[in-house]
């Protein structure tokens, strides 16, 4: 099989302007993302509509095409890219362009979930721990996934999911296993294009997560599980963190 990844990236983001060309342990933010996806997948792209961030793509060497300013997820942004590529793939992995720590090995994963030949839409979690503690479980920013016993998401919730009854919440993660949603995605190119042309749905709205969409719409989301940390960049105080993580690991 072929995977190609697309990374989206927009320059005018809400909580952190320019994100994408933030410097990093001495590279943008969107070199680090690249980086770590090529090479791992057949191909890799970064679709953005902001000129600068095409150029400095380019200018490191990386590939990328210029998509239209109206799209309002990640998402949307991807299938147009794939479309203005005119290559034929056999899966399309979204890759958030603020994610510069991605793992091969959660590449690998969720390449893996395309061995069930059914899998229309691939994405990945990561168990909570008891070290992680009550209120990142509780954290609406870090949505939850239940799965069922193939592996397929059952629903995605900004709530912890499942209520344990009878069980106090400070047992919760000693006595189940919570799985925390990893916002990496790969689709099949024609699922892709059905799921883009989707309206909002109530379920959608009501957590405003995209994914409820699909599976609203019945769609199957096969999911991967990884035991990797992910540190993902939304604010400045972020990147602070991030450039800790780096230090730390010398990378």
């Amino acid at each position: 099989m072929t995977f190609i990844g697309i990374i989206p990236a927009r320059y005018a983001s809400t909580r952190f302007p320019a994100k994408p060309l933030a410097m990093l342990g001495g590279k943008t933010v969107i070199e680090r993302v690249y980086r770590q996806v090529v090479g791992q997948l057949d191909d890799a792209v970064v679709a953005t509509d902001d000129q600068r961030i095409y150029d400095t793509v380019i200018g490191f060497g990386g590939k990328a095409v210029m998509t239209g300013v109206h799209h309002k997820s990640g998402t949307d942004r991807v299938e147009e890219a794939y479309e203005l590529i005119g290559r034929d793939y056999d899966v399309i992995v979204n890759v958030q362009g603020d994610e510069p720590f991605i793992q091969p090995q959660q590449l690998r994963a969720l390449q893996e979930c395309f061995d069930v030949a059914e899998t229309q839409i691939a994405t990945l979690v990561k168990p909570f721990t008891p070290q992680d503690g009550l209120a990142a479980l509780q954290n609406p920013n870090s949505p939850k996934v239940v799965v069922d016993d193939r592996k397929r998401a059952l629903y995605f919730s900004r709530s912890v999911i499942p209520y344990l009854r009878g069980v106090e919440p400070s047992e919760w993660l000693s006595t189940h296993t919570f799985y925390k949603h990893i916002g990496l995605y790969a689709y099949r190119p024609e699922v892709l294009r059905e799921i883009t042309s989707l309206p909002q749905s109530p379920l959608e709205m009501a957590e405003s997560l995209e994914q409820l969409r699909w599976l609203q719409a019945g769609f199957h989301i096969q999911v991967g599980i990884s035991q990797v940390e992910t540190i993902g960049i939304d604010t400045p105080e972020d990147l602070q963190r991030a450039e800790e993580f780096l230090a730390k690991q010398k990378i």
